[in-house]
């Protein structure tokens, strides 16, 4: 048995990369938006979830 992890990109990874490769500020900024937009909703989501003491 092995104990090497295989790295598999992630698509911010990727996302990355394009933007290094080909410049593209708004597209880099749509993403980052967009992440930022589905970690509050994670949080929000969390927070509802949870009784009040």
């Amino acid at each position: 048995m092995s104990n090497t992890i295989d790295y598999a990109p992630l698509p911010q990874d990727a996302a990355i990369a394009l933007f290094l490769q080909e410049g593209d500020a708004d597209r880099l900024t749509d993403l980052l938006v967009d992440a930022l937009d589905e970690a509050l909703r994670i949080l929000k989501e969390e927070l509802v979830s949870r009784p009040l003491n």
